[in-house]
């Protein structure tokens, strides 16, 4: 189909059925797979995991057949498969801006736009935008990721269209991209990507769990996601720590990748299952 009938992507995106992005509970559970084409295949020990394509779309479409499992993020190839797959109705579906600053590159705190923009993602009429805001005090590159973000969030605001930013702390460490999970290092982002764009009436926060997860929601008034991030640790202990921040103000769900997509014992619906328990109850 894709050879052969490219223009069906559009068939699709058009007649696709669309859900309101908060409705019912009003919280959100999130499956993210916009990691390979940031140049990041990693899970635990397996340094390739996520490279084949077809493996991946098959822990999706399982990840979405489970009922609670409200939506996907990815880039368009990601979301162009699965919505070849039929995958997407009733859905939210979250476009990723994604970075350019390639995991390992010499230009990689130079954060630009490389998967969807907001003409993208209403041309294809998706709910949601998504884009990781790196902030490093010591590379220029920072500024060029700045701009790009005023820009979309104001285009995004613009469209009413919901947009949320993933903030870090970031430095430089034996030439490797290493993120601050300091709390003070997270309130410290969240307030610079806060103030991102000539408008935050459609912004949302997209947050790491860290020690005293209490004083960084008590940082924004922005509606937060708690992200799952590289897995590490045993999965009870993760688990726990998600449902102690999902009881805090402000949080409003999960936006969980790799550690739900590839759990420790295979099952990718037993561990959708666990995860929707712990957002919607």
């Amino acid at each position: 189909m894709r050879a052969a009938q490219p223009e069906k992507l559009a068939e699709i995106y058009n007649s696709r059925r669309r859900r309101k992005v908060t409705q019912g509970d009003g919280r959100l559970f999130i499956i993210a797979a916009d990691h390979p084409a940031r140049n990041a295949f990693s899970v635990r020990d397996n340094a390739r995991a996520m490279e084949n394509r077809y493996d991946l779309l098959t822990r999706l479409a399982t990840a979405l057949e489970q009922p609670g499992c409200d939506g996907v993020l990815g880039t368009p190839d990601i979301i162009d498969d699965l919505a070849l797959l039929g995958c997407l109705d009733d859905k939210v579906v979250v476009g990723s801006l994604n970075r350019g600053g390639l995991r390992g590159s010499t230009f990689e705190m130079d954060d630009r736009i490389t998967g969807y923009d907001v003409d993208g993602i209403l041309r294809d009429k998706l709910d949601f935008a998504k884009m990781l805001n790196r902030i490093n005090l010591a590379d220029a590159g920072t500024s060029n990721m700045m701009s790009y973000s005023h820009q979309a969030v104001s285009q995004a605001a613009a469209a009413k269209l919901p947009i949320m930013l993933e903030p870090f702390m970031s430095e430089w460490v034996d030439g490797k991209i290493r993120n601050d999970l300091s709390t003070e290092a997270v309130i410290n982002s969240v307030a610079i990507a806060s103030g991102l764009g000539n408008s935050s009436a459609y912004t949302w926060m997209k947050l790491p769990v860290v020690e005293n997860m209490a004083r960084v929601m008590e940082a924004t008034t922005l509606p937060t996601l708690l992200l799952g991030g590289d897995p590490a640790g045993e999965e009870k202990d993760t688990f726990a720590a998600w449902e102690k921040a999902l009881e805090l103000p402000g949080v409003r769900g999960l936006v969980i990748g790799r550690s739900l997509l590839y759990p420790q014992d295979g099952n990718v619906a037993t561990a959708i299952q666990t995860a929707t328990k712990l957002v919607h109850g």
